[in-house]
Order: structure tokens, then sequence, then C-alpha cells
């Protein structure tokens, strides 16, 4: 069996994260040591590769990555398309790789699919293909609300003048919209979307993410969308990127925003471009330390650079521990030894219990790499315009 090349995923520190785990919630989605294989024997060949991932009620993640580096595969194991081969995963708490047909069954009901396809039925209007799933999800449910309640989602995706037109009368666009309202209208638990707005124009694709935006909000819905279309990113509470059938990286958006900025404020990293600082900020990891701890000493050899996300510690110097600096949120420390490669000329000690976000020596040496790298692209093009 082959193996893909390992790549290391930060450690990500999340208030809400933490509230919602200390509360007890449990994730919609749970996997641990998720593979997948297509052929067998001398034709088999795994598409996914240990992947683990957690995602609560509530949360919008965006799954990105090249073709074929196992998104969909990933999507329709979530969804019970494909059956579990290997690892363990479980989905609004149900275990799918042990699970039985009628298992499956039930859980579809709590699942809405938004296909790139459409997949619509062509000898049904657009309100006939969308009371499909609340037929599927609700079998004894009133049939005129449930028609009324097709039309609603049907204007909601601006399509409230086509509910009764077929397939073949609507635009791609169009078509696509009848499939969301149809993935929504059961106001299913969890929603995986395929490319959703990928033939929308921007205004539709707004109120389509809106939508979805609404309902993790107000209903709880955990909502997984694979996209290439940058428009939507900033929907996303998360960005999960798939490489190789590996998950590359999870990165809570907001979170990354907040560490780039605190990592603009240290003059090593000011000249990186925004990209350059959000791929830094995707190789920090969280530790944590209780009040008290000392976290390097002086005279130690350096060997990580270190960020302040909540707490406080103290700078000291010396045997009497002379105060040098008292250093909060988002005040850093470590980068000297790092820099002129020398051992820590000074301890630093926690004061309260402390978070702090760390990146090692290769990883600190390689931004800095990129960072003399374009300082010389700056200097050459001034050079170029004299």
């Amino acid at each position: 069996m082959s193996e893909p090349p390992s790549h290391p995923s930060a450690v990500r520190y999340d208030p809400q994260w933490r509230k919602r785990i200390s509360a007890g919630e449990q994730p919609a989605i749970h996997a641990n040591g998720l593979e997948h294989f297509y052929g067998s024997g001398d034709l088999r060949k795994q598409v996914l590769f240990d992947n683990n991932l957690e995602i609560y009620p509530g949360e919008i993640i965006i799954m990105t990555g090249p073709s074929g580096s196992g998104k969909t595969t990933l999507l329709t194991l979530i969804g019970t398309l494909r059956r579990v081969q290997a690892g363990q995963l479980h989905v609004l708490d149900r275990a799918l790789h042990n699970a039985s047909n009628n298992d499956l069954l039930q859980l579809r009901r709590d699942i809405g699919f938004i296909f790139q396809a459409h997949n619509l039925f062509d000898s049904l209007t657009a309100t006939q293909n969308v009371r499909m799933a609340l037929e599927l999800a609700e079998p004894n449910g009133n049939r005129a609300d449930q028609t009324q309640r097709c039309r609603d989602m049907l204007e909601s995706v601006g399509l409230g003048h086509r509910t009764g037109h077929l397939p073949k009368q609507l635009s791609g666009g169009q078509k696509q919209r009848v499939a969301i309202a149809r993935g929504l209208v059961h106001n299913p638990r969890l929603v995986l979307a395929d490319e959703p707005t990928a033939a929308l124009d921007e205004q539709s694709g707004r109120r389509v993410v809106e939508l979805f935006r609404e309902r993790a909000e107000q209903e709880k819905a955990t909502i997984i969308i694979v996209t290439h279309d940058n428009r939507i990113l900033d929907v996303a509470d998360r960005i999960v990127n798939l490489v190789d059938g590996s998950i590359r990286s999870d990165v809570l958006v907001q979170e990354a925003a907040i560490t780039s900025q605190m990592l603009m404020r240290c003059d090593v990293f000011k000249h990186l471009t925004p990209r350059s600082l959000a791929e830094m900020a995707d190789h920090l990891v969280s530790e944590t330390f209780e009040a008290g701890t000392s976290v390097i000493k002086e005279g130690d050899a350096g060997d990580k650079f270190y960020l302040i996300r909540q707490g406080e510690v103290k700078v000291l110097r010396g045997s009497e521990q002379e105060l040098l600096a008292t250093l909060g949120e988002g005040d850093f420390f470590g980068e000297m030894a790092l820099l002129l490669d020398q051992p820590r000329n000074a301890s630093v000690v926690t004061t309260e219990d402390t978070v702090l976000y760390s990146l090692s020596q290769d990883q600190f040496k390689q931004a800095i790499s990129q960072q003399a790298s374009f300082e010389s692209e700056i200097r050459t093009s001034l050079f170029d315009r004299q």
C-alpha cells in the first residue's frame, strides 16, 4: 500500500471550541483513521489515507483541494453513499463503519444532498422535484403543507416564478437552485453540497450561502461545502484542505486572520505577504501552560518561536530573576535565539493559565527565508525601473 507524503497540521486554539467540548457537545461528524480504496487486486488504488476530522453542529466547513484529491469521496462517505472500508466514521450520533442498511436509510432522512449534476427528474416540475426530498424525509406528512413548503423554499432561492416549470425549461443556474432547494427543504441536520454555486452568478451564489449561514446559526445545521469558488470562502468557519487523499490543513478562518495580524507585529515577519502569513499561521501549534510554568529557561538552546494567544508571561534574567518585561496577548518571544543561533538569553514563566502558539525552528527559518526572497524581489524590481 502506497503512502502519501506526510504534512504537519496545526492544533488550533478556539475559545468556542473549548467551550463546546467542556459542555459535552458531541461532534456531528467524527472520523478517525478513515481510508478508502477503489478497485481490487492489482487494480486496487487507495484514494483516502488515515484522515481524522471533527465537525460540530452549526459549523460551516469549506473543503478545498486539487481535482482528484479525495474531496468528493470523503463527502460521499459522510453522506452514506459509499460504505466505510477502513477506519471509523460517526455521523449524527450513528457509527457508519458498522451500520446496517436500515440504519443508513434512517440517517439519510437527516441529510440534505446538493449535487453538482443537479440530478433532477425531467418529468417533474420544480416544485415536484423539491417535494421528493420532503416525501422521503416525512412520508406521512400533509401533502398540501409539503407543497407550500416547497414553493416557499423555491422562493427563497429566487425561483418563486419558476415553481411549475420542468427542468428543460430552466437554465443551468436555475436547475442548480432547484437542487439546492431540494437539499434544504426538509430542514436537514447535515447538508452536503458539491460545488453548489459553480453555475450561479454572484448574486444568486450569495443568496445561497446566506441560506446556508441561516441554517447553521438558527437550526445548528452542519454544512460541508466542496468548492473551488473563492467568492464564498467568507461564509466558512473552517477550511479543510485535502491533498493526495490526506487532510493537509484544517484551519479556523477567523482564528487564522487574528493570528496573522498578531504575527505582523513581529518585525521579522512584517514584510511577509498575507498568503505567506496565512501559511505560517497554519504551522503554529497550540500549547497550554498552567500558571507558574517555566516555558523556556535562560541558557537553553532555542528551538521555538512563541506567540501569546491568551494569558500572560514574565521575562526574567539572571540568578536574581530580574524582571525584564511582562508580555500578554499578541506579544511574542523566542525569536532572538533563533535569529542569532544562540542559547536563550532569558527565562519566560507564565503568571496565569496561558495559551501559546509555537513555531518550530525549521518553520521559523523558512518564514525568514521567504521574507529575504521578498526583499530581494523588491530590490530587483526597483533596480529594473532605473
